[in-house]
């Protein structure tokens, strides 16, 4: 998660180093409600089922065994006076970091639309929440604006605009409904994952 957040590169940064410090055994284990089977149609993302109790804990237990084992193994080399450059190459994703992150306002409302958005990985979107909170303590009427305009509203391109004023357009002069959606005799302008992503922003409007 914490290589998806440094990928924002509009931040000052200053990262904890396993070359100078030896690193904690502090890591990440996923809640058994949080472990789910690799999507079907996004191939950077999990199911939005979880999977049976008892196998979720097995998967954490594995996940919680090779920490350990890792962590012990890290240790054992550092205590044997290797390199801690070297003795670190062999930790997992798990472990925690820890950085001074500073970034303007501008930027950070960039980062949190993108964060927060329910494709974002959910373990970043819970870290954007917690940002965006601490940033209405700072500046209220900023937070106010973003999320009015930003987090509530709906952008479209141009493909995506020419096929919503379609519909405003067939809504008016006479219209099917075709499995639940209202779309002009002919040919759709949008197809396939297009057309599923802009039925997305056309609840996501709705629901807001």
């Amino acid at each position: 998660m914490a290589r998806q957040w440094i990928r924002h590169r509009t931040a000052r940064l200053n990262e904890i180093s396993g070359r100078y410090s030896v690193m904690k055994d502090d890591f990440y284990v996923p809640k058994p409600e949080d472990v789910a089977l690799q999507s079907d149609d996004n191939k950077q993302g999990r199911s939005a089922d979880a999977l049976e109790p008892a196998a979720a804990e097995a998967v954490r237990a594995a996940m919680a065994g090779g920490q350990r084992r890792s962590y012990g193994d890290y240790t054992a080399l550092i205590d044997q006076g290797i390199a801690r450059e070297l003795a670190r190459i062999n930790l997992p994703l798990s472990l925690y970091t820890e950085w001074y992150w500073q970034i303007d306002l501008h930027n950070l409302f960039h980062f949190l639309s993108l964060r927060l958005d329910a494709h974002a990985q959910k373990e970043i979107r819970l870290y954007a929440e917690v940002l965006l909170d601490i940033t209405k303590k700072v500046a209220p009427r900023c937070c106010e604006s973003f999320e009015r305009h930003t987090l509530g509203g709906v952008s479209f391109s141009q493909e995506e605009f020419a096929e919503l004023k379609r519909r405003l357009k067939g809504s008016a002069a006479g219209s099917i409904t075709v499995g639940g959606s209202t779309e002009l005799k002919g040919k759709a302008a949008l197809t396939g994952k297009a057309l599923e992503r802009f039925e997305e922003k056309l609840k996501s409007g709705k629901q807001k």
